[in-house]
């Protein structure tokens, strides 16, 4: 049986003749101090198993406030690797464009280079074909002067060769 601190204020003892019945008395007290030990045991137990919960809680908050701190941590190293993603990124995409520039700036140059090649190619291509021009043209008038030398040579001798055929039958006629 259990007792309440209300049936202890309202336990009443029987008078007897030389006071309260010593039995009863007794008989409370040792129900009374029975109730007290259990509850003193129980208290202890309770007492135990808050120290071993409060240990495991404090076990755990210093695990939660570990995993807080990895979780932290994990959070600040990744938005570190993002920055220098990013970073790398910026940089790279600056040195292709840098390098794409250089290409273009050499591919212009050697543009330019051809251009001025090709227009050094087309002035000798002129000089030469005036050097040959000229070259035909003076033969040319080469010919014609010996066309003409022969020509005039054929009509002297076309000249000439009257005064040949008459002195030809001079002689075939026997005129001194």
């Amino acid at each position: 049986m259990r007792i309440t601190p209300i049936e202890i204020q309202q336990q009443q003892f029987k008078n007897r003749l030389f006071g309260y019945d010593t039995a009863a008395v007794d008989n409370f007290l040792e129900m009374l101090a029975d109730e007290l030990e259990r509850l003193h045991r129980q208290n202890n137990e309770l007492k135990e198993s808050l120290a071993r919960t409060q240990t495991s809680l404090d076990q755990m908050l210093d695990r939660e406030k570990s995993l807080q701190e990895t979780l932290m941590t994990a959070q600040r190293v990744t938005e570190e690797l993002k920055i220098n993603a990013r970073k790398e990124a910026e940089i790279a995409v600056a040195e292709a464009h840098l390098e794409g520039e250089q290409v273009i700036r050499d591919a212009h140059d050697r543009r330019i280079q051809l251009i001025s090649e090709i227009q050094e190619i087309r002035r000798q291509k002129i000089t030469f074909e005036s050097g040959l021009r000229s070259l035909i043209e003076s033969h040319l008038k080469l010919l014609n002067m010996d066309t003409l030398q022969i020509e005039e040579d054929d009509h002297k001798t076309r000249l000439l060769e009257p005064l040949v055929n008459d002195s030809e039958i001079d002689d075939q006629l026997n005129f001194p």
